[in-house]
């Protein structure tokens, strides 16, 4: 979060599941264009908070499995953990406030008490969180009845029952919408809280996050039952709360339209970028469209014309270089030759290309070092480059006339090399 010295933009808080990422979206199509449209106009000035009912093994897991950007913030277990960055430090002020009347062992001991309850995987329980699954005929009884329970033995905890089976023992203090409550109240003290919230859900452990004070919310069309009965009885006529149209991260991009958040164009809607005018230049959506155009033409969806590949070498100095992660240094320019080799070299294959953690350091009046994870997918193969490029702003009129690329350099990040690289542009 040190990376942003002044209020966010804008600050997406999203669930994951059937939010953020559509597990019935083979191609994760609605999760790269909101990739594309988070890095080339967000990532620079704006703060992203994935919010999941998933412990951090899951987590972790669901991140291998999918496209997803790296957060700035995580909140983990159904509003448990709180943590920051990559690295992911946890936030200790969080953990004092959830231990306040809050003893897991007595929690374990009464729930034993209910051969209704099943306990989820040992991964699933938390230090302040108690899962499990219960049919739903039985959710409510069995409810009722724990929380009594609880009561008496001197806990004030919260259930929370979502997805039609899961049922979650917290403290009381414990939540999604506490912990975005929380983190709101922090960066107000900072002096850093973001212009705009938009909060996003498709469950009932997601309604927390719906009724925090001036934020704005988004069900995605593809929101459960339990979440939509909420909608009707607490946020009806709230113009401020919207069920999209549209599916999990296409629904977000939406909302962000609707509520006139910003830019909800994702690059990737985007037919010719070589035609393309952006209202707010930064060196972010550079990178975006550079290595979306390096996608399409892999995969034969772009034209194959001198013009693209003349636009190609017009945004590199002729002087500029590529350092390859295996050590080896070449122009851009002979890397674009080498290109023209390999046009629809992926068609019809499983071939995606994204970035992620685009932050841009401007070190001259009109230059920019920019560093990113370049992500390649390949059938079943993923490979990640740590990459750093130095870019210049083109002609007199500064970024808003685009940017030239004067070098490039990458190495590998552990555990994600390549195993062929005789094929490995850029």
């Amino acid at each position: 979060m040190d990376r942003i010295t002044k209020a966010a933009r804008l600050m997406i808080v999203s669930d994951l599941d059937h939010t953020m990422v559509d597990h019935h979206d083979p191609e994760n199509m609605s999760l790269l264009r909101f990739n594309a449209l988070w890095e080339s106009n967000y990532r620079h000035d704006s703060l992203l908070v994935f919010s999941t009912g998933r412990s951090p093994t899951l987590y972790k897991q669901l991140r291998k499995e999918k496209p997803m950007l790296t957060p700035d913030i995580t909140i983990m277990s159904v509003g448990t953990e709180i943590t920051y960055g990559s690295s992911m430090l946890p936030d200790d002020g969080w953990v004092k406030i959830l231990n306040q009347k809050w003893d897991r062992n007595i929690v374990i001991e009464e729930t034993s008490k209910f051969p209704d309850l099943t306990l989820q995987a040992e991964t699933e329980q938390r230090p302040h969180k108690v899962s499990f699954y219960v049919d739903k005929t039985k959710a409510q009884v069995v409810m009722k009845e724990l929380s009594s329970r609880l009561e008496k033995r001197g806990l004030d905890v919260k259930l929370i029952y979502s997805g039609g089976m899961d049922l979650d023992v917290l403290p009381q203090g414990a939540g999604k919408g506490q912990a975005l409550s929380y983190l709101l109240n922090k960066l107000k003290t900072e002096g850093t809280l973001p212009v705009n919230t938009l909060a996003c859900g498709d469950s009932g452990n997601d309604a927390e996050l719906f009724s925090i004070p001036d934020v704005y919310v988004v069900m995605v069309s593809n929101a459960q039952e339990e979440l939509l009965q909420w909608h009707a009885e607490n946020a009806k006529g709230n113009p401020n709360i919207i069920h999209a149209k549209e599916r999990c991260a296409a629904g977000i991009i939406e909302a962000i339209g609707h509520f006139n958040l910003g830019s909800n164009t994702s690059p990737r809607d985007v037919a010719d970028f070589v035609e393309c005018k952006l209202d707010r230049v930064n060196p972010g959506y550079e990178v975006v469209k550079f290595y979306l155009f390096y996608e399409r033409w892999r995969r034969g969806e772009a034209a194959n014309c001198e013009t693209y590949i003349a636009s190609l070498k017009a945004s590199c100095d002729p002087t500029a270089t590529f350092v390859f992660p295996t050590g080896v240094e070449k122009t851009l320019h002979e890397c674009i030759y080498a290109m023209k080799g390999c046009y629809g070299d992926q068609r019809g294959k499983q071939f995606r290309v994204w970035v992620d953690r685009v932050l841009s350091t401007p070190i001259g009046l009109n230059t920019w070092l920019v560093k990113f994870d370049k992500w390649e997918l390949s059938g079943d193969e993923r490979c990640c480059c740590v990459t750093t490029a130095k870019i210049n702003a083109k002609g007199s009129g500064g970024a808003s006339d685009g940017y030239t690329w004067v070098s490039v350099q990458q190495k590998w990040l552990e555990g994600y090399e390549k195993k062929d690289t005789s094929i490995w542009l850029f």
